[in-house]
């Protein structure tokens, strides 16, 4: 067991907390997992679990929020710290990997970079985006969420990261009904993040490798013109990153998420600076 707590942000996660748990429990020393008093079992079944503490408390509007409230709150016992969603999955080599390697980094180490793999409709979507790097295990004091409406990231305070080898797994189980919804809440925080972008020309300065990449690649996307630039996003993962050969499940994922919800963010937009003008002409 490594010196390690989990905290993990959960919202009627039956679905997907168990294996949640199952997977990272033989090497935590402790789980807290924050719920937002869900309406389903999920309390109960982290209940059955003897490391694991459910602490209740509302949700402030933001992701970065809540964990930094449990940063904050949290009776943290370990070393390491690691931002964990229920629908997230360690695979079995990264497990080995962290045993082997984490007691073992030098002190001026103090967050870990893995790679994401994201799974969707049972498959493994290995072009178009893959690999997403993200700073996910960070020592305890050495990390915040930076606030921001989408697209969080840890930010390091002190010292500097390392990356590991072996990937993580982003595997949600709900149909598509319940994608397309989530989505479609996403994207009027997603607007309202580019908006951010558009008034600030400030860039993330404590975000890591290939996610402070990322955020630049952002900024430079929210400033090309509305609709145009979904279409353009979809064209380069599916065919100059090669979403084609993820098969149908891939056309569906870069599609849907790569143009679709691109789009409808741009819809958003479009729609607020038509209301903009309309006031701006009484």
């Amino acid at each position: 067991m490594l010196d390690l707590s989990v905290i993990i942000l959960a919202r009627n996660e039956e679905l997907h907390i168990r294996r949640c748990l199952e997977n990272i429990l033989p090497v935590a020393k402790e789980v807290f997992v924050i719920d937002c008093f869900s309406t389903d079992n999920t309390a109960a079944i982290c209940r059955e679990y003897p490391r694991v503490q459910v602490i209740q408390h509302e949700w402030p509007g933001l992701y970065a929020l809540q964990f930094n409230w449990a940063l904050d709150n949290c009776p943290i016992t370990a070393e390491w710290v690691l931002r964990l969603d229920a629908d997230e999955w360690f695979m079995p080599e990264t497990l080995e990997e962290l045993k082997a390697k984490l007691p073992a980094l030098p002190p001026d180490v103090t967050g870990i970079i893995h790679k994401r793999r994201h799974i969707f409709l049972g498959r493994w979507m290995k072009h178009g985006v893959y690999p997403v790097k993200l700073l996910r295990l960070f020592r305890y004091g050495a990390a915040r969420c930076e606030q921001r409406h989408m697209d969080e990231h840890m930010e390091l305070s002190r010292g500097r990261s390392v990356e590991f080898e072996y990937d993580f797994v982003d595997e949600n189980l709900n149909d598509l009904g319940w994608w397309a919804h989530k989505h479609v809440d996403y994207s009027s925080r997603e607007a309202a993040d580019i908006e951010d972008i558009l008034s600030s020309s400030a860039a993330a300065s404590g975000i890591d490798g290939q996610a402070g990449r990322k955020r630049a690649m952002k900024e430079r996307y929210a400033r090309q013109p509305l609709f145009w630039r979904s279409f353009a996003y979809f064209c380069y993962r599916y065919f100059l990153k090669l979403g084609f050969l993820d098969g149908r499940e891939g056309f569906l994922w870069h599609f849907m998420q790569g143009w679709w919800y691109r789009t409808l963010v741009d819809a958003r937009q479009f729609e607020k600076q038509k209301k903009g003008s309309a006031n701006t002409e009484r």
